[in-house]
């Protein structure tokens, strides 16, 4: 059998190499990481959460290379509406679910018994499909941009809305990653600068009137706690007691060059080491170098992004990887900006190198989808360019 890898792995090459460096280093840290969690959870066995990770890293690259070699990009155009319907059904189910099951500690996961997911996920996805198709086919004139921002404002006001309820940091990332996108669409500044300003004003009055509101008020209370943490220190931890604490000595252990592999010591005492810190830990074994490396993939990510967006001829494929991108750059950005110290605790983690179950594959998703949009940008390329010409003798012309 004449077996080529390049025939399987189409797209963006460098983006694979970024997704194989991003794969080697969420095994090693996972692996380092889940020592306490390990003896806590899975009798001693070290390598239980190593194995498991693999098998979720590879279950994700199995995804992409069926979507970039199974599923075209139109495809996405046409079940991006009942997709986000879908969408809106699992985080109601995810809310009744929630008030309904006094032990459930949140909104965030709906279970299905053999299943458990977080629907915020699959809402990443199925909004931005949307809102790329809705800002694709409104371009020409700017009544139709100006209706295309009230659609999409629907749209992500309902799914944002309610993960609100239940995560407000991940209703923000994905918001801001529809503001960003529909800025390059071209929506008229003033109906994006309304919108900043009615944000900006609904998280102020959330804030100052946290105090007064009731229990059932989802996790308003929590966001109040975490920015005054922030701002003003946690009065009920003892000094040097915090996750936030534990990843600022993790960073200082690591120095310039870190500890080296599995070296780790502050991952024994955090709850989310492997997950929302696993930045600080990152830094704590391959010190700063380590830390700008990891920061430079996703900075590569961007740059292939918007190498792929300028490279593709349609507005939607344009539009949906350029949603996508936004979406795992942002929260790339924010995981380390909070396990440095520089941004409240949000709880997002580090994309395709946290540890993670079903989560990992909807980044698959994403990831799969933006290597398809490339795919056919290549594959467009080679069909619109006109063969080579060789000048060729005539056969009356003397050879």
């Amino acid at each position: 059998m004449n077996f080529s890898l390049g025939k399987i792995v189409k797209g963006d090459r460098i983006l694979w190499v970024v997704l194989v460096f991003l794969s080697l280093i969420s095994l090693l840290i996972v692996y380092s990481a889940t020592g306490k969690l390990a003896y806590r959870e899975a009798g001693g066995n070290t390598g239980y959460y190593l194995v498991r990770q693999l098998i979720f890293l590879s279950a994700g690259f199995g995804v992409m290379v069926f979507l970039v070699n199974v599923i075209p990009v139109k495809f996405y155009t046409y079940i991006a509406p009942l997709l986000l319907l879908i969408t809106i059904g699992a985080l109601l189910a995810a809310v009744v679910q929630y008030k309904l099951t006094p032990s459930k500690p949140t909104s965030r996961s709906l279970d299905l018994g053999f299943l458990s997911f977080q629907p915020a996920e699959l809402a990443k996805i199925s909004l931005m499909m949307f809102v790329a198709k809705v800002l694709s086919k409104r371009q020409k004139t700017k009544e139709e941009l100006r209706k295309a921002f009230f659609w999409v404002m629907g749209a992500s006001g309902v799914v944002c809305g309610i993960i609100f309820y239940g995560d407000i940091s991940t209703s923000a990332l994905i918001f801001g990653s529809v503001m960003v996108l529909m800025m390059i669409a071209r929506i008229p500044a003033k109906y994006l600068l309304m919108t900043i300003g009615a944000g900006l004003l609904l998280l102020s009055v959330l804030y100052f009137s946290a105090e007064h509101l009731p229990a059932w008020a989802g996790r308003v209370h929590t966001f109040k706690e975490r920015i005054d943490d922030f701002v003003f220190g946690d009065d009920h931890a003892e000094l040097g007691t915090t996750q936030a604490d534990y990843a600022k000595l993790a960073i200082y252990e690591g120095g310039m060059f870190g500890k080296g592999p599995g070296r780790s010591e502050v991952s024994n005492y955090m709850e989310a080491a492997y997950n929302d810190f696993i930045y600080a830990i990152i830094i704590e074994e391959y010190g700063m170098f380590g830390g700008i490396f990891v920061a430079l993939l996703y900075l590569i990510l961007l740059y292939r992004g918007v190498v792929i967006v300028r490279r593709s001829n349609r507005t939607y494929p344009a539009f949906l990887t350029a949603g996508l991108v936004l979406l795992l750059v942002f929260q790339a950005v924010i995981n380390m900006a909070v396990s440095v110290g520089v941004a409240p605790v949000t709880g997002q983690p580090l994309p395709w190198v946290s540890m993670g179950g079903t989560s990992m594959l909807f980044t698959a998703v994403s990831f799969g989808t933006i290597l398809t949009v490339s795919y056919h940008n290549q594959r467009n390329k080679q069909v619109v360019e006109p063969p080579v010409m060789i000048d060729m003798p005539d056969e009356d012309e003397e050879l």
